[in-house]
């Protein structure tokens, strides 16, 4: 009853094009979840996600589970993650997501799930890391354990939503460091992420983690902008 009152009062509209929600739908509307662009990157071996890093860095498997475009319902979702406090949106995309991997057998030779990081200073000012709720929820639904404290960023930076093409593909290698024990050797940690652009932050990430002995990587995010030019 009280629940009723307050969605009459409060009705919860849809985090990708603002309409009302109707009362059997929750964070998007049916629209919109119809229309999320899907890659179903992880179908395919040789993806655009795993061609970003020819040459660069070796990955054992990568993948995004949408399609970025600058105006549209996924940079509206990722936008209200990860400015506007919505973490529910990562809970709702990972639950979706670890469907779509949990019968890949790759999947079950994950053994961490290792989220990029935010400095300190703008965690403490955001108060979230906007990735943190995917990557949790797909440790939980795809039995994969969770650690935020082997990869640490050691420089504070302008976010790359500020930078213009030249300033994304030159990320200070020395912005990441991993804190590991003996017992992350020879394991293989998937890194995950919001939005890919150039690459440059993750590769950056990756070349940290692999200092680790006998380490292997693979990349999720939750999106790619592979169609917008960059």
């Amino acid at each position: 009853m009280l629940q009723n009152l307050f969605d009459l009062l409060f009705p919860k509209v849809c985090l990708g094009c603002e309409n009302f929600l109707l009362s059997n739908e929750d964070i998007i509307c049916t629209s919109c979840r119809h229309d999320l662009p899907l890659t179903n990157y992880h179908l395919e071996p040789e993806n655009e996600v795993t061609k970003k890093f020819y040459g660069r860095i070796e990955i054992q498997f990568g993948a995004s589970m949408l399609f970025y475009h600058k105006r549209g319902i996924v940079h509206e979702l990722i936008h209200n993650l990860k400015y506007y406090g919505h973490q529910e949106i990562g809970t709702f995309l990972g639950n979706w997501y670890a469907e779509d991997l949990k019968n890949l057998e790759i999947t079950k030779s994950f053994d961490v799930i290792i989220p990029v990081p935010l400095h300190k200073k703008r965690l403490k000012k955001r108060g979230y890391n906007q990735i943190e709720t995917f990557g949790k929820t797909l440790s939980e639904k795809l039995f994969i354990k969770y650690d935020d404290s082997i990869l640490v960023r050691n420089i504070y930076s302008k976010t790359q939503t500020k930078k213009n093409f030249l300033g994304r593909t030159e990320v200070n290698q020395a912005i990441f460091d991993v804190v590991f024990t003996e017992d992350c050797h020879g394991k293989h940690f998937l890194l995950v992420d919001d939005v890919i652009t150039t690459g440059s932050t993750l590769e950056a990430c990756a070349r940290a983690i692999l200092k680790i002995p006998d380490s292997k990587l693979s990349i999720v995010s939750i999106a790619d902008t592979h169609n917008m030019g960059f």
